[in-house]
């Protein structure tokens, strides 16, 4: 084990290498158990398998490469020249495979055949549930059993560089077991004849009862012996008939999610809701709600103190409790007369889960009791003291809003030709000309540019350029300014490394807002609320200090209306906790514009303000409701009510036509267009209120429960959103000037097609997963195709078109076959997951 771990050690010390690690000869098969597309099929029958590095740190790929003989790969070479015409982009899956090491893959090994062949297997990622690659090293490929524990145990290494972002030399023996893998399935055999209903307990060796691979435990003390360890002969046979007694369950791959225990029921004090149906469960491996409960009793009570409680239980016992919390995040869906929700138990994890009822009028009992109890959680006011339109608003948000006047082929084929639209435009995008590739030293390593601050530093906001093409990252007491270029690239210009008062007090910027057309950016210093400072970005220095009241801070910033950044308006309005105003820096003192001061006598918590392209104002608070204005100094034209959650974010698209707010855990899309019949049909909440019983329905814009679940189950953290953005157009007129919402929530950029949710679609919402939390998201000004991202310390450029649907692909952040790149600048053409950024992609270090 000390001669392993030692060489391990060298490897990866070696910077100057990309291959960490060979097993020079073997057959590649993709094993297919369960599917009816046949058992097995051999991909390449000569080939190696390799560990590489990536360009970014912690990150490693296991690469296996078909080895030709002399003389056939000239011939294969000019057999494929037809097909290669058909479709150039299958050649670069023809000859090598790539995966990201990640502990998803499931590597494991096992030795067959008395040990005369050793077998490394893991999951496909893409392919149906139980699909397998296997890398089968036979007794004729003189690879010995030492060399092949020293490959696992590297890519262990690598596997925990990449879940805990430390060095592998930092892990301990214990560290490493968990990416053993000990209790998954034995390896099925990857030969061609084979049947996999023939396989049994007492079936062959290479099934029932591989041998674990025992190497070099004289040297590790017994500490950790099995360095690929798999399951000892009597484990496995458990783990297969288990698998046959599990059949019912289908248990296709892995092991199929089971439900966590049960909390205790706290004791109730008032029953809101008692319902019967049927109880399903998540399960990760096959995508699906399985059946878990044919009949179960669904209780949601009042334990005390405005907190609730949801119990559900069977004839067998209880099922699950959890407290009634917006993390939840409850859907209704009337369609399907089903409750999805999330539950997670004390352990941090996460589950979703499915109530089905027998008609509409159980499931409307039902939600009604349990969005009371959410309601009076979150305001800490009784249900019934609300007017009735409020408690219709709130039930009607948590809809699961479906529309049955789009057919699904429609729908498909809307997608199709929007695709093909935006790919026409990105390739005349393409054909302009491309950034100057910067000029490295070729004997450069990739491991010598520097990508992170000695002071701790990460980028933490992003501020979009409207007219110069700029975009601005904070870092600290940094700003870093970066050209958009053609190619939809982005280009380091210069660094302001050092902000700092007039007086020259170093600070790192709690907000900033570029002003009077990009020439000045406004930035708020967290120790000094009362005042706003302006930077001159000419000079790339603070020059003005702004005192806006004595007693009145400043909590939000926003222009004076939605494009005036692009011109030279000096004004720009602020909130306070329960104040809004003008902010004039002309004038002398303080700067604070009396006359246009609207101040509550109540706490109202403003937490979020945005304006339209008329100059119409929209406030958010942290209560949860919005206000909506055409001019300061007066009261709301209209007064939306709060369902309860934070408002953290605010934004409005310039006709006025929608709001768009952010919490935590969901979005909100509201109509401010009053409907025909109303008194006031027409005119936007801006201009005239909303009559008490027309209040607007809002659009509850959530992930599914079982994708949160997914999100939470491969990150370990809650959703968060950052404050959504529609893309801003200001050359478009009407309502086409906003098409796509973004926004991100941990590793995760989402966007959502305003076309696709106003018509109702059950997809309206695509990601895109880094390795690391995104810090920051905008749309490049004047386009919805290009996305600027901030992450902790690099920043991209991104298409779109590049974030995909929802799947256990996507969201595990795994591409199926890599596929290198045919040239210019990409960002996927190496990597697996959503952002690889190389040497050439990272653009000037830290940021």
């Amino acid at each position: 084990m000390f001669m392993l771990r030692n060489v391990s050690k060298y490897l990866f010390g070696d910077t100057s290498t990309e291959t960490l690690l060979t097993l020079p000869q073997g057959q590649l098969y993709l094993v297919r158990p369960l599917s009816p597309k046949g058992y097995s099929e051999l991909i390449f029958k000569d080939a190696a398998a390799s560990i590489r590095r990536t360009g970014q740190e912690f990150q490693y790929q296991l690469v296996v490469q078909r080895v030709y003989e002399e003389g056939e790969e000239a011939l294969t070479a000019e057999d494929d020249d037809d097909d290669a015409a058909l479709d150039e982009n299958l050649s670069s899956d023809k000859d090598e495979k790539g995966f990201l090491l990640d502990p998803s893959l499931r590597l494991r090994c096992d030795l067959r055949d008395g040990g005369a062949a050793t077998v490394l297997a893991w999951r496909d990622l893409s392919g149906d549930p139980g699909d397998l690659f296997e890398f089968v090293c036979d007794g004729a490929a003189s690879t010995s059993a030492a060399e092949t524990a020293q490959f696992v145990l590297v890519a262990q290494q690598c596997q925990f560089e990449r879940k805990y972002r430390k060095p592998a030399t930092t892990a301990t023996e214990a560290a490493l077991r968990e990416f053993e893998f000990t209790d998954d399935e034995p390896i099925p055999d990857a030969s061609p004849i084979a049947s996999p209903r023939t396989l049994s307990p007492t079936g062959t060796q290479s099934l029932s009862a591989p041998k674990s691979l025992h190497l070099i435990e004289a040297n590790s003390g017994g500490n950790r012996g099995d360095m690929a360890r798999k399951n000892t002969e009597n484990t496995d046979a458990k783990a297969v008939a288990k698998r046959e007694d599990n059949t019912a369950l289908t248990k296709k791959e892995g092991k199929a999610t089971v439900a966590p225990v049960s909390a205790k029921a706290p004791k109730s004090l008032e029953v809101l809701a008692h319902e019967t149906a049927e109880l399903h469960l998540f399960d990760f491996n096959s995508g699906t709600f399985v059946l878990q409960d044919a009949e179960v009793e669904a209780t949601v009570s009042e334990i005390g103190s405005w907190n609730y409680w949801l119990q559900i239980v069977g004839d067998k016992g209880d099922w699950l409790g959890q407290a009634v919390v917006p993390e939840l995040n409850p859907v209704f869906n009337f369609e399907y007369l089903s409750f999805i929700f999330n539950h997670y138990p004390e352990d941090g994890s996460a589950y979703s889960w499915l109530l089905r009822f027998k008609d509409s009028s159980h499931l409307e009992k039902f939600q009604e009791g349990l969005m009371q109890a959410l309601w009076e959680h979150l305001n800490e006011t009784k249900w019934l003291k609300t007017k009735e339109v409020e408690r219709d608003y709130v039930l009607e948000s948590f809809k699961d809003l479906t529309m049955d006047d789009i057919r699904e082929e429609e729908a498909k084929e809307e997608d199709e030709e929007a695709e093909e639209a935006e790919q026409e435009e990105e390739e005349e995008e393409d054909e302009e000309p491309a950034q100057r590739e910067e000029d490295y030293d070729e004997d450069e390593d990739e491991d010598e540019v520097v990508t992170r601050d000695e002071d701790g530093n990460i980028n933490s906001q992003l501020a979009v350029g409207s007219k110069h093409d700029r975009s601005f990252v904070v870092r600290g007491s940094k700003i870093g300014v970066f050209k958009h270029t053609p190619g939809n690239q982005l280009e380091f210009t210069t660094n302001i490394s050092k902000v700092q008062t007039p007086k020259g007090k170093l600070f790192s910027p709690k907000k900033v807002m570029l002003h009077e057309g990009d020439r000045n950016m406004v930035l708020q210093n967290a120790d000094n609320p009362n005042s706003l400072y302006r930077m001159d970005l000419e000079y790339g220095k603070v020059v003005d200090e702004w005192k806006v009241h004595d007693d009145i801070p400043v909590n939000v910033f926003t222009p004076e209306n939605k494009f005036a950044q692009m011109t030279d308006e000096k004004t720009f309005l602020g909130l306070s906790n329960n104040a809004l105003y003008r902010i004039d820096p002309r004038l002398a003192g303080t700067k604070l514009v009396p006359s246009e001061l609207k101040q509550y006598a109540s706490k109202n918590a403003f937490s979020a303000a945005a304006t339209t392209e008329q100059g119409y104002i929209a406030v958010a608070s942290s209560k949860g409701d919005v206000r909506m204005f055409d001019r300061l100094g007066i009261n709301a034209k209209t007064h939306i009510p709060a369902l309860g959650d934070a408002i953290l974010g605010l934004d409005v698209s310039a006709d006025g036509r929608w709001l768009l707010a952010t919490t935590r855990t969901y979005l909100l899309l509201i109509d401010a267009l009053q409907k025909e019949g109303s008194k006031n049909a027409g005119k936007l909440g801006f201009e005239k209120p909303f009559s008490a019983d027309a209040k607007p329905q809002p659009r509850r814009l959530a992930l599914t429960p079982a994708h949160v679940a997914q999100f939470q189950h491969e990150t370990g953290a809650p959703l968060a959103f950052a404050p959504a953005r529609f893309n801003v157009n200001p050359s478009a007129t009407g309502t086409s000037g906003e098409t796509t919402i973004v926004s991100a929530t941990g590793p995760f950029v989402v966007t959502w097609s305003l076309d696709k949710v106003l018509a109702g679609r059950r997809d309206p919402y695509s990601i895109r997963r880094y390795t690391e939390s995104v810090q920051a998201d905008d749309f490049k000004f004047g386009s919805d195709r290009s996305l600027i991202v901030a992450l902790p310390n690099e920043v991209e450029a991104v298409r779109r078109s590049m974030l995909k649907r929802p799947t256990r692909e996507s969201i595990a952040g795994m591409a199926a076959t890599p596929r290198r790149s045919g040239g210019g600048r990409s960002s996927s053409g190496r990597g697996t997951r959503g952002s690889y950024l190389g040497k050439g992609d990272i653009v000037n270090s830290p940021y």
